[in-house]
């Protein structure tokens, strides 16, 4: 046993690092319910999302790593010096705004899911589960914080747990898998943009970033976050790049998982239309169990207590970096007072959300929004400094970063403009 919790420990403090934590955030309560949703509505019909985002998660990840690797800065560091402020903020507003709304949806997501398995009032439950993240985010170190953040990954692996308790047709989920099928229909094309946007969400571009600068810090290669360009090698950068391959694979396993569980419970017993990841736990246990149920609901409370933090902290170094305070979560409070402030009032701005009429699916909804018009612009940036040999040296984007980056960058930015004609359409 101490053998194996040794083994444990080498591999989250060697092999795991900010790359994972963001792949495995990205699967938070939020993303669920959108999975969730998804394998109802069209059953086994778009598994092959999770197979065609992987690559395109995976690249704009790694030049968002890459970019805090080099530079030694955030994103919202490298896009006021290089580029607009107007611009930088901007995104930065519209990224605070719709992390506030996320939080929000993953507290309550929480909150509902532990009132599913404990009988206690669901305001006690919210108050208590934001009570806990914040206490963690500015009272526990960063050493210790990140280590908590990589043991609740592992909570995510109820989802892959809960496919095997049913059923499955694996040679239908395999085809379905590799051969994408298309139905043109305003549902089916607005569920592929709803997907895309919770999986390549701009929090996640500013938090990778930030997150691997955070590291250089801890490793003692930079003093201060955005104190000057750290010494850096080939063989660093292969590693955060495997490290950040590993953590959007595990991203979109899950979520692949997660299809495969309500399409074949859900979708294949009549059951189309789930507003929240809460709602099929619920659903799922009729057809599946006492113990896909207590899986499902698990992996929710896993997810947030993961995913909430990560969102606070990127609308937080965000903002600290384009007012110019001092940021980072190795710092204590006292040391960066704007930096912890933005996480307080991110966090318990969602919490109010909960006590407003404003259902999950309608928080959902405007997040999608307000991602879907902020990513397609940030990923231009993101591109264009990947490519910029002044701010990057000689590690600027190789020529299929290049094709991959762009290609999604183009089609992220159709789908934003999609969106935009549908909700003016359907005034």
């Amino acid at each position: 046993m101490y053998c194996m919790k040794k083994k444990l420990k080498k591999f989250l403090t060697k092999k795991i690092g900010p790359g994972f934590i963001t792949g495995a955030s990205d699967d938070d309560p939020s993303g669920i319910g959108t999975y969730s949703q998804t394998g109802a509505m069209f059953g086994y019909g778009q598994l092959w999302t999770a197979l065609f985002s992987f690559p395109f998660m995976s690249v704009m990840q790694e030049i968002s790593g890459r970019i805090g690797l080099v530079t030694g800065k955030g994103l919202s560091g490298i896009i006021k010096k290089h580029y607009s402020k107007k611009i930088l903020y901007f995104a930065v507003l519209i990224l605070f705004l719709a992390n506030v709304i996320n939080i929000g949806a993953n507290l309550g997501a929480m909150a509902v899911s532990i009132k599913l398995l404990i009988n206690a009032p669901f305001v006690l439950l919210l108050l208590i589960i934001t009570a806990t993240t914040l206490f963690l985010e500015i009272f526990v170190s960063y050493q210790v914080y990140s280590g908590y953040l990589k043991y609740l990954t592992f909570s995510l692996f109820a989802y892959i747990g809960t496919v095997f308790i049913v059923k499955q047709d694996w040679s239908l989920i395999f085809t379905s898998t590799v051969r994408p099928t298309f139905i043109f229909s305003k549902d089916y094309l607005m569920n592929i943009v709803a997907i895309l946007g919770t999986t390549i969400s701009p929090y996640l571009f500013f938090w990778q970033a930030s997150e691997e600068v955070e590291e250089e810090v801890r490793e003692k290669k930079l003093k201060n976050m955005g104190n000057g360009r750290p010494k850096i090698n080939i063989r660093t950068l292969r590693h955060m790049k495997k490290d950040t391959i590993i953590g959007m694979f595990f991203s979109n396993l899950i979520m692949f998982f997660i299809m495969i569980t309500v399409a074949s419970t859900l979708h294949a017993n009549g059951v189309y239309y789930i507003e929240t990841a809460a709602q099929a736990a619920v659903a799922l246990r009729p057809f599946a169990g006492d113990l896909a149920f207590l899986l499902f609901a698990l992996g929710i409370v896993g997810s947030g207590l993961l995913a909430v933090p990560v969102l606070a902290g990127a609308a937080s170094y965000a903002f600290a970096e384009a007012c110019g305070w001092r940021e980072g979560l190795y710092l204590k409070f006292r040391q960066a007072h704007g930096f912890y402030g933005v996480i307080i009032l991110a966090t318990l701005m969602g919490l109010l959300i909960n006590l407003t009429p404003i259902t999950p699916f309608q928080m959902l909804y405007y997040t999608a929004v307000l991602n879907g018009l902020v990513a397609p612009l940030l990923m231009i940036i993101i591109m264009s400094i990947g490519n910029d040999k002044k701010i990057m040296g000689k590690y600027t984007n190789s020529f299929l970063t290049n094709f991959f980056g762009w290609l999604v960058t183009i089609f992220m930015s159709c789908a934003a403009i999609a969106l935009i004609i549908t909700i003016i359409l359907n005034k």
